[in-house]
């Protein structure tokens, strides 16, 4: 600070610099250094801080405070408090680390996410992984199960009709015992310590299942409430429970809901990402090494073909064939069928025929056609079909 310099305002000055102060005449003088910066302070803050024996300085509010003049001239944040490492950290470390080799091959998923993904449930976080339908958002998250050998537990929360009776449980009534509260799987799970509990298509559920879930999930709160009643017992969440949840997040998922914000706050979000045609070749190849990677190639371009279109400005189709739909081409190519026959009954009921030659469905055969080479790409052109 003794480097004499020129402050024209205060927000020149940094945070935590300190002011001098000396008198001359009536007047109180403030320096930096060199620097004079009088005319920077008011004076009366310049002159109260004098009388008392102070200078002064900035805080980290950017308001002057007094300080002993024989004080540092540096603002004196406090300093961190030493973490100490806890006990195991350098194994959980490795696990971390070494943990990609854990990911099944069938699941493609990059290794900073899948890292990022176990780094989450050891901390336990709550995770939300999100992404397009049949991208493999619940295969990766049985697949972290597996790969930490922790107790589980699964809910589709989009099958849910009664959220109640799901996440609390059914009151009953018994001639010996009377009323009483049957409690749901999900309240034994959540007092399983270190647990780790799949929440399927959260998207899907009823507002009610998340009223029930918010406090569960909130790490400030961690518990649930069997009845609104003020002599309920709550339920605590057991120490190391990891809840995973999948959803499907946008305009084209039919009976899904925009989550509310609150509830996607409390989780850390992995979105998974949309395999590449040379990717979904691969998962396919690794998958069904029986089948002609030839044919296996074609299946890989036209899901990928879909998925260029639907991502264009002015799209004819408004999604592209899934990795879930891909793989179950296969399957039926690996069990004797044709591939314009196995796309037929897989891919084209997802598309509307409304339109004629104009609908989506007429566009996906004509994507189709192109990898049929034998004549029978005819069949798919109908005139039955057309009209329909």
């Amino acid at each position: 600070m003794n480097k004499k310099q020129t402050y024209k305002y205060t927000d020149d000055i940094p945070t935590g610099t300190r002011v001098t102060l000396s008198r001359s005449g009536n007047r109180v003088n403030a320096f930096i250094g060199e620097s004079k910066v009088t005319g920077l302070i008011a004076t009366g803050t310049r002159q109260r801080s004098f009388e008392n024996g102070n200078d002064l300085r900035l805080d980290l509010n950017r308001r002057w405070e007094e300080i002993p003049s024989e004080s540092l001239d540096t603002l004196s944040v406090p300093a961190a408090e030493e973490v100490e490492v806890p006990e195991g950290h350098n194994e959980i470390l490795n696990f971390i680390h070494t943990s990609y080799s854990l990911k099944p091959k069938s699941l493609v998923m990059k290794e900073l996410k899948w890292k990022y993904l176990i780094r989450s449930a050891v901390r336990g976080k709550n995770i939300m992984m999100t992404g397009q339908a049949g991208c493999g958002k619940t295969m990766a998250a049985k697949s972290l199960v597996n790969a930490l050998d922790r107790p589980d537990y699964y809910f589709n929360m989009g099958a849910t009709q009664d959220p109640r009776a799901t996440l609390i449980g059914n009151v009953h009534f018994d001639n010996n015992q009377g009323t009483y509260m049957a409690e749901s799987l999900f309240v034994k799970a959540i007092q399983t310590p270190n647990a780790v509990i799949l929440l399927d298509e959260l998207t899907r559920a009823h507002p009610d299942a998340w009223n029930i879930l918010m406090p569960v999930l909130d790490q400030g709160q961690r518990y649930l409430r069997l009845d609104e009643k003020a002599d309920q017992a709550t339920i605590k969440v057991a120490e190391g429970v990891t809840f995973v949840a999948t959803a499907n997040i946008g305009n084209e998922y039919t009976a899904t809901r925009m989550l509310d914000k609150a509830l996607l706050d409390r989780f850390t979000v992995i979105e998974m990402d949309i395999l590449n045609q040379e990717e979904e070749h691969g998962l396919l190849n690794y998958m069904f090494p029986n089948v002609e990677s030839k044919l296996l190639e074609d299946v890989a371009a036209i899901a990928h073909l879909t998925r260029v279109e639907a991502s264009n400005d002015n799209p004819r189709i408004e999604s592209g064939v899934s990795t879930r739909t891909s793989v179950e081409l296969a399957g039926l190519l690996f069990d004797g069928f044709k591939l314009e026959d196995g796309a037929a009954i897989t891919i084209l009921p997802q598309y509307d025929s409304t339109g004629g030659v104009d609908s989506e469905r007429t566009f996906i055969k004509q994507i189709i056609q192109k990898f049929i080479n034998d004549g029978s790409s005819d069949e798919l052109f109908t005139e039955e079909e057309m009209d329909s």
